[in-house]
């Protein structure tokens, strides 16, 4: 018994110690981490994209009024692109709201002199000083249709005074891709050589959930290796990298902005900060511009919500590789994606998550159901041993060895494991975090109501015991927000802990009393959907419990 409660205290402890690894703890210091950020600018011929820039800080809606502007919607979007610059600098999701039943709409990008400034900008340089070629001041001409729809693409132009024209043909889909199509015509006898390029801009970090299971910040993958940095790594170390194939942009929780450079062609990517964050890339091998004649090339940008649909659809459609991995699925993808297309699944069927949280709770059950009947076994035939076990331990008390053998022999007669009590946690551990990932990363979640007071199954249940759940009229701390979906997990554990072997050390038994309470105050931050889940599990796994204890009986000696 001595043997089974310290396997058992070193579970719960290990279990703890992994929530707080995976939730609270920062990445460790590792000398691969050490040499990706030494990792310096590789050679190139190609040209820098620095510029000198006067920005004076004006509010997003005079900056939006400072230029000539070509309109875009579609079903998803709305924004404009500004002719100064030629910059996708304004765009709004339609179907998405900034708070919980409030009207206002989510703003991703804007202009470049505004505080929240978020743009793209794309086009061609050379190493050619002499060449004149359009900047983010440069002012463009519209040829032709001047809005932008899924039907009516765009087309702006731009000529010096050497003879270069340089032309965009921008296009969008029904949801959150934009095709640009860059060409430049030379009406001279010289010849010169242009690279293109695509570039984000973002003026400062905005504010993140700065939680170590989810990154937000600048995010690619390049020949198939996803590369993640945080805003605070990129003002401290610049990123290059050149590579033939993938991806890159900047993530935030539930929204992405991405560059997909020109299909086979080698580019070079860069994330750095020069009192702003930018992600670009720029073509190495140099586009041949020849006498009266013309260069064109074709990047696509996605501004989008996370959507799964949305990201997996790009990814096939446009052969994006690992274009899915801007929705961060965590080192448990294997578990996470799929729990959330179940999830899903019985989303469409039932018509709430929460309801399909339950579902799949139940599906999850069913498929551990042999191996939690086998250890369920094993723990009541422990519970049914525990007055044979009391009996040995008096009879040998001061024998050790002799009650060590005595309790094995007892084991290998009835067929018991101690350790199998364990099982049914370390199964559920998995689950329990890929689960927490699914709610906390995916938008399907934000904002996703279920029955009674809870509106938005992402986040914690905002009613509180200690103003009996708002029948009192005053606000409690944040910290002592437990609502009841957790208090009646903690009563489910707590239950559930009854129907389990008790330890026969009482100073184990009072710290095994407080472990529900511990759980409840620790989860009740969590998002309700996976304390609902939870609750569940454990009521389910209660009357499994029950049912194989009634069955199973124990012959002991007398």
């Amino acid at each position: 018994m001595e043997t089974r409660n310290i396997i058992a205290a070193i579970s719960l402890s290990a279990a703890v110690i992994i929530l707080y690894t995976l939730f609270f703890a920062p990445p460790p210091i590792t000398q691969e981490n050490l040499a990706e950020k030494s990792k310096t600018e590789q050679n190139s011929d190609a040209p820098s994209l620095d510029q000198k820039e006067n920005v004076t800080e004006i509010s997003r809606e005079q900056a939006l009024g400072e230029s000539e502007r070509i309109q875009f919607e579609n079903q998803s979007i709305i924004g404009s692109i500004s002719l100064k610059g030629a910059a996708i600098d304004d765009l709004t999701f339609k179907e998405y709201n900034v708070v919980l039943n409030g009207n206002e709409k989510v703003n991703l990008l804007a202009p470049r002199n505004s505080k929240e400034g978020y743009l793209i900008e794309s086009g061609f340089i050379t190493n050619d000083k002499n060449i004149e070629i359009p900047n983010s001041n440069s002012i463009w001409s519209v040829s032709g249709n001047s809005i932008l729809t899924e039907q009516s693409p765009i087309k702006l132009t731009w000529a010096n005074d050497q003879g270069l024209i340089f032309e965009k043909e921008i296009s969008i889909d029904d949801k959150f891709l934009f095709t640009v199509k860059q060409r430049i015509i030379n009406s001279t006898n010289n010849k010169y050589d242009f690279y293109s390029y695509g570039q984000i801009i973002r003026n400062e970090a905005p504010e993140i959930t700065n939680f170590y299971i989810l990154h937000e910040g600048l995010v690619a993958t390049l020949d198939d290796e996803l590369i993640e940095e945080d805003y605070d790594d990129i003002e401290e170390k610049k990123f290059t990298r050149t590579a033939q194939k993938g991806w890159l942009g900047i993530g935030d929780k539930y929204w992405i902005t991405s560059l997909i450079p020109p299909k086979g062609k080698e580019f070079k990517t860069t994330f750095d900060y020069k009192n702003k964050f930018r992600a670009n890339f720029v073509g190495t091998d140099p586009l041949e511009l020849n006498s009266n004649s013309s260069i064109e090339d074709k990047m696509q940008i996605i501004v989008a919500a996370k959507r799964v649909d949305v990201i997996d659809g790009y990814a096939e459609s446009l052969k994006i590789d690992k274009f899915d991995l801007t929705i961060d699925w965590g080192f448990l993808y294997f578990i996470t994606k799929p729990l959330f297309f179940g999830i899903d699944y019985f989303f469409k069927l039932l018509g709430n998550y929460g309801l399909a949280i339950i579902a799949i709770t139940i599906c999850i059950r069913l498929a551990f159901f042999p191996l939690a009947n086998f250890s369920f076994r094993s723990m009541a035939k422990m519970k049914a041993l525990t007055p044979e076990m009391t009996r040995l331990k008096e009879l040998h008390k001061d024998d050790k060895m002799k009650l060590q053998q005595a309790m094995m022999a007892l084991y290998k007669k009835e067929k018991v494991n101690p350790m199998s009590g364990c099982l049914p946690i370390l199964v559920q551990i998995p689950v329990f975090f890929a689960l927490y990932k699914v709610l906390f990363v995916t938008i399907e979640m934000r904002h996703m109501p279920f029955y009674g007071w809870i509106q938005d199954l992402s986040e914690r249940d905002p009613t509180s015991l200690f103003n009996l759940f708002g029948l009192l009229p005053y606000d409690v701390p944040s910290f002592l927000v437990i609502g009841a979906w957790p208090i009646a997990m903690g009563i489910s554990m707590w239950v559930q802990m009854k129907l389990n072997p008790a330890p026969t050390d009482p100073m184990q038994a009072k710290i095994f009393m407080f472990f529900p309470l511990f759980l409840t105050i620790i989860l009740a931050p969590f998002p309700a959907g996976l304390v609902i889940y939870w609750t569940v599990n454990n009521i389910l796994t209660m009357a499994q419990q029950v049912f194989i204890m009634k069955r199973t009986t124990v012959k002991t000696a007398t």
